[in-house]
C-alpha cells in the first residue's frame, strides 16, 4: 500500500478463491487457520446503544457528528449496528477501507457508513470513464466503494440518508488521504434493485451508470452469482477523468 502497509490478507484471500475455483492448487494447511470467533455476534461483549424513535424533521438533529471508526469500543459499536440492523451484516474488510459512525446532535447513532475497495472489473462504470484494462489496473486504487450504508431503523427522518451521503463526499478525501497517504477521486456503489430504488444516492447527485450482470464485485472469472444491482458513481473532483486516465 501507499502508506507502507502490505497486502498480506487481500493477497491470501486471492488465493484462497484461485484454489477454490481449482485455477491454482495450494499445499494442505499445516494448521486449521480459521478463525472461528469471526464476525461471530453472539461472542461479541455486549454492546448498549440507544434505541428511541427519532420521527422528527432533519433541522432538529443537526449538526450531525461523524466519527471515524478506530478504537475498539467504536468498532465494536459498528459491527453491532451492522450486524443487527443491515441485511448483509458485516463481513469484515481487506485491504484499504473506512467506516464512518454518524452521530445526531444529542451525541445519538443514527447511521452507519463503510467504504472499501472498488469492484475489480465494472463494464458500465469503466465504460463512463474511459478505463481499458491496463489504465483500470494501475488507477484503481483512486476509487473506493461504499459497501454498506445503514439508516438505523428507528430513525425516520426525512432527506437524512442524502444528507448523510453529502456531508461523506465532502471529506472522504480528506481522510482518505490522511489514513492512506494518496487520494481517490470518486466513489462507487451498488444498489440491490430487488430491495431498493436508490432514491438517496440520486438526491445526493450520484451518477446512475448501468447495472452488474449478477457477478459478485471482486469476481474476476464469472463464478460467483448474486443479485443484479443499479451503479451509481460520485465524481469528487471536476478533473477526475484527467488522474484515473492517466
Amino acid at each position: 500500500m501507499p502508506n507502507g502497509q502490505l497486502k498480506d490478507m487481500a493477497c491470501r484471500s486471492l488465493l484462497l478463491k484461485l484454489h477454490r475455483m481449482e485455477l491454482i492448487h495450494l499445499p494442505k494447511p499445516a494448521h486449521d487457520g480459521r478463525n472461528h470467533l469471526r464476525n461471530r455476534t453472539s461472542k461479541m461483549p455486549k454492546i448498549n446503544y440507544d434505541t428511541s424513535a427519532i420521527d422528527t424533521k432533519l433541522k432538529e438533529i443537526l449538526p450531525l457528528s461523524f466519527k471515524i471508526v478506530n478504537e475498539t469500543q467504536e468498532d465494536l459499536l459498528f459491527k453491532a449496528l451492522l450486524n443487527n440492523h443491515h441485511y448483509l451484516e458485516y463481513k469484515g474488510t481487506v485491504g484499504e477501507h473506512l467506516k464512518y459512525l454518524v452521530f445526531d446532535n444529542r451525541q445519538r447513532p443514527i447511521a452507519a457508513l463503510l467504504f472499501g475497495s472498488a469492484a475489480w472489473r465494472l463494464a458500465p462504470r469503466d465504460h463512463f470513464i474511459g478505463w481499458d484494462d491496463h489504465t483500470r489496473q494501475r488507477n484503481l486504487c483512486y476509487l473506493t466503494n461504499n459497501m454498506r450504508f445503514l439508516i438505523l431503523p428507528w430513525v425516520r427522518v426525512p432527506n437524512l440518508a442524502s444528507h448523510i451521503l453529502s456531508k461523506v463526499a465532502a471529506r472522504i478525501k480528506d481522510d482518505w488521504q490522511e489514513k492512506y497517504r494518496h487520494q481517490i477521486v470518486m466513489l462507487e456503489t451498488f444498489v440491490e434493485i430487488d430491495r431498493f430504488k436508490g432514491t438517496c444516492y440520486k438526491a445526493a447527485n450520484w451518477i446512475y451508470v448501468g447495472k452488474t450482470k449478477g457477478r459478485s464485485r471482486n469476481d474476476r472469472y464469472s463464478k460467483i452469482h448474486v443479485p443484479v444491482k443499479d451503479i451509481y458513481l460520485l465524481p469528487l473532483t471536476s478533473h477526475y477523468r484527467k488522474i484515473l486516465l492517466s
